[in-house]
């Protein structure tokens, strides 16, 4: 059986929640990290609905993929569905991921689908920040989960400088 990997570029790249074998850092080509998703169940309701990211069209994206054992497959399959799929906002997809050391694998990922509602679009950061500042679902505080997506990425060497300006604009310190 071939290899299988999962990338993660959000909450995925240090909370993956599933066993694996590897983890490398690499970058998916054509999309882009983004405050894109409109959350209703996570970290907003659908009466106030907070942003979280999606995978979106442009750009490159730095994450982390890794690589599930084949006993896992299946398992990690179930549970990512089951996490990234609440509200199908993301469409699962195999893409190439082009590993920091050398390697180019393809790996599961979930990307953001624009035609659902949830989509939220492009915003500025003032835009953003307005609603993730008083946004709370099942999991928290819309601001503590992007305060600690910018910490995260930082201690792992990704800058984000558009996610950076919006905990700054929400008051939250950023490193």
């Amino acid at each position: 059986m071939d290899e299988f990997w999962v990338f993660g570029y959000g909450s995925l790249m240090w909370n993956p929640g599933f066993p694996f074998v590897e983890k490398v850092h690499g970058r998916a080509f054509g999309y882009r990290r983004s405050l894109c998703v409109h959350s209703w169940v996570h970290r907003g309701t659908e009466e106030r609905p907070g942003l979280v990211l999606g995978l979106d069209r442009g750009g490159s994206c730095r994450g982390v993929a890794f690589r599930v054992a084949a006993s896992e497959r299946d398992a990690t399959l179930d549970y990512l569905r089951e996490r990234e799929l609440v509200t199908h906002v993301y469409r699962e997809r195999s893409m190439p991921i082009a590993l920091d050391d050398g390697r180019t694998v393809s790996a599961v990922t979930y990307v953001v689908d624009r035609s659902h509602r949830q989509y939220a679009g492009a915003m500025t950061v003032a835009e953003a920040a307005g609603i993730v500042r008083h946004a709370v679902g099942q999991s928290g505080p819309n601001q503590a989960y992007v305060a600690n997506t910018v910490a995260h990425l930082q201690e792992m060497g990704i800058r984000d400088h558009w996610l950076e300006q919006v905990v700054e604009t929400i008051g939250q310190p950023v490193a």
